[in-house]
């Protein structure tokens, strides 16, 4: 079979022959899919009686070869483009990469967007109330597993009648689900987009998320997980582990470009106050990031996805042999990183493509100089854009040449 990497790739839209310009998929509608039948969890536990929340854009073609699932990253959703009608200002959160003559082009493609399990926004999770008891889960909710979010939107592919899809594709723990769907369900993938992302957490990213946690676990609101029952949030606890994990999300060069060591307008011209309070702009910046998010997110789902992100390593059960990890699996891959990605670094990404080269999978890699750190794969960069564009474009071409739709 041959293979191929290409490093360090960059295209200008400049040089593209005239499209239609780009159009965001309009308003959309919310899915809710019930599964009754428990799923078996890693952990040895199962779920029972959950449920999906789902978004889709575009139209599945007649054999349904035409379906492409975008995994979600920590604190996003199904909600992956256009707008909600209760919402209709909060666009998705890949609208600039999904959506009629985007690169991942709903004119062609049948985009599925899944809430993970576990989360809140919509899909079962802590806040949801178990049916034993008519309360919320809380603090008795399952611990999941990549694989187990792979294993329950595998179904949600069955009831849709998707043998395999086109693409599976994901940034960060979305390309870390991405890659398990790779690994854990090879015949139903062909092709794996993974950006920003990585075969496992390194030491660090676990202790980033444990200070995240201890900020919620410690908090006096908490109340052991069952804190729905007191009426509060731990919303102060909340609140450190986003700014924590926010900060870790940008450069040191964005940063300084935003906000350098510039002070809050109404203390610009004034001497330091030389007490604790929000001085400087990254200060009120971090602050309103972490309070916004505190008001949005549940406690218990981001210490589940917190600790679903360390649990990550599909190379545990082969001694850490990421070659033999990767064996069986049957896509073609393009890997994306960032070279200001400080928290999942272009060297974890060519961990996954030395190994897919190493079993003789077509790789097509692109890191990207772009200064905006780990968020640089939610931005507009039309060099990113370019390569995704492209790649999809192949498949699709893929798509219209095969025999029975099967790319």
């Amino acid at each position: 079979m041959t293979t191929f990497t290409t490093a360090n790739l960059f295209l200008s839209t400049d040089a593209e022959p005239a499209r239609e310009a780009p159009q965001s998929v309009g308003e959309v509608t919310t899915q809710y899919f019930e599964f009754e039948q428990p799923l078996p969890l890693d952990s040895g536990k199962s779920i029972s009686n959950y449920t999906l929340a789902v978004q889709t854009y575009g139209t599945l073609n007649e054999d349904r070869s035409n379906a492409v699932l975008i995994c979600h990253a920590l604190n996003a959703s199904h909600h992956v483009a256009g707008y909600e009608a209760d919402d209709p200002d909060q666009l998705g959160w890949w609208d600039n990469m999904v959506g009629p003559g985007k690169p991942v082009d709903t004119n062609v493609f049948f985009v599925i967007g899944v809430n993970n399990l576990g989360s809140c926004f919509g899909s079962t999770g802590p806040a949801s109330l178990r049916p034993e008891t008519g309360k919320p889960w809380g603090s008795e909710f399952p611990v999941l597993s990549v694989e187990d979010w792979v294993r329950a939107q595998a179904r949600l592919a069955d009831q849709l009648g998707i043998e395999r899809f086109a693409a599976v594709m994901g940034g960060s723990l979305g390309g870390m689900q991405a890659l398990s769907w790779s690994i854990t369900c090879p015949s139903r993938v062909a092709h794996c987009v993974v950006v920003a992302s990585t075969p496992k957490l390194s030491a660090q990213n676990i202790g980033f998320n444990e200070v995240a946690r201890r900020a919620i676990l410690t908090d006096p609101d908490f109340h052991e997980g069952n804190y729905y029952e007191h009426g509060v949030v731990p919303s102060r606890g909340l609140t450190v582990a986003r700014m924590l994990g926010h900060i870790t999300y940008l450069s040191d060069d964005d940063m300084a470009r935003k906000f350098g060591r510039a002070r809050r307008q109404a203390d610009a011209q004034q001497a330091y106050r030389y007490d604790y309070g929000v001085e400087f702009e990254v200060e009120s910046y971090l602050r309103y990031q972490g309070e916004k998010f505190s008001k949005y997110f549940d406690a218990n789902t981001y210490l589940l996805i917190t600790r679903t992100l360390d649990y990550f390593d599909p190379a545990r059960e082969t001694q850490g042999d990421l070659t033999r990890a990767l064996a069986g699996v049957e896509a073609d891959f393009l890997l994306v990183s960032f070279t200001t990605d400080w928290r999942f670094a272009p060297s974890r990404s060519r961990e996954i493509v030395k190994a897919l080269l190493d079993n003789e999978r077509r790789v097509t890699y692109a890191e990207i100089d772009a200064p905006h750190g780990h968020d640089a794969f939610l931005l507009d960069d039309s060099r990113y854009h370019g390569v995704v564009r492209g790649y999809f474009e192949r498949i699709a071409k893929t798509l219209s040449l095969s025999k029975g739709g099967q790319s």
